[in-house]
């Protein structure tokens, strides 16, 4: 099987609880060679424990890093990726990372408004921390369940002051941050939004009438790659005629690296291309947002797609 794209080798230079279950992890070059440098709202696929690829914000300064440092979430549902990096590592193992991305860059305005909501604080941070330094005008706004499950709430408390604005509903859907204040009228601002489902669909509900282009939102899970209703099926390999079982719970990438063959990913989303894969038989469910319609009949995605029905033969 091909080896995935060259990946950087890092230590686990530091690990520490922020809340609960968000980790923070430092994470320094393994030979000691300079970093690719980033912008704020990069990120990094890590390769976890698990051998899962996971997309990870960078929360520190990215211009001459001498490290990575990420925050991750531990999913109660987690398929394995974010609970191998919590429970399957310690300070001073290795882990493989590719080089940073950046999907949800700052872009010039005469002003901002930043709006995170859990976990989404990582990259959201690195571009106030970058905004403050550079002296540019912008509002923070941080939505929360409790204080004791507020990622870096202390220091950006003390940082930002009176340009951050913290929100906590306590885990009732009905005590949600009333948005409308701050979008009822379009501003020559630049909005970036990065938390839960339900409060990217509530702004994307509020700046409906908004600019196009004036809002970002950043999502690492764009793709629902296992659903509810799914069913189990099974994938055979063309060049050597293996058959491999996918429950109705894992994807065809992750059923394949359970049974020992590895192929290429990246970002494991739908997103990339990286694990575009020859169909040579059955009829797949796309999900993924990368291939063309007339590439639907003879490739699939492993990341996110599955069989309506049936078997599928694949050019492995």
């Amino acid at each position: 099987m091909a080896e995935p794209n060259a990946l950087i080798r890092l230590t686990i230079a530091g690990k520490r609880r922020l809340t609960p279950d968000i980790w923070e992890f430092t994470l320094t070059a393994a030979d000691g060679a300079p970093l690719p440098p980033f912008e704020p709202g990069a990120h990094i696929g890590v390769e976890t424990p698990s051998g899962a690829m996971r997309q990870y914000s960078l929360v520190n300064d990215g211009r001459a890093p001498d490290r990575y440092v990420i925050a991750l979430k531990r999913e109660p549902e987690s398929r394995g990726g974010s609970r191998s990096m919590v429970e399957e590592t310690e300070v001073g193992g290795l882990l493989r990372a590719d080089a940073p991305a950046n999907s949800f860059p700052l872009a010039e305005a005469p002003g901002y408004l930043l709006i995170a909501g859990g976990i989404g604080i990582a990259p959201v941070r690195a571009m106030a921390d970058r905004l403050d330094e550079e002296g540019r005008p912008f509002r923070l706004i941080y939505c929360t369940r409790s204080a004791a499950e507020s990622a870096y709430l202390d220091e950006i408390r003390a940082r930002f002051g009176a340009r951050l604005t913290v929100h906590r509903d306590g885990g009732d859907p009905d005590a949600f941050y009333d948005f409308w204040d701050d979008f009822a009228e379009p501003r020559d601002i630049r909005v970036y939004c990065c938390g839960p489902k339900p409060l990217m669909e509530e702004v994307r509900a509020v700046s409906g009438h908004w600019p196009e282009g004036r809002v970002q939102f950043e999502d690492f899970k764009p793709v629902e790659a296992v659903r509810p209703d799914d069913r189990p099926f099974e994938v055979v390999l063309h060049r050597t005629g293996r058959t491999v079982a996918v429950p109705a719970d894992l994807p065809i990438l992750e059923a394949l690296r359970g049974a020992g063959i590895r192929v290429p990913s990246s970002c494991e989303s739908g997103v990339c291309g990286t694990c575009k894969t020859g169909l040579i038989a059955g009829e797949a469910d796309h999900r993924d947002r990368v291939l063309m319609d007339e590439e639907r009949g003879e490739f699939i995605m492993l990341c996110v797609s599955r069989a309506k029905s049936g078997a599928l033969s694949l050019d492995l």
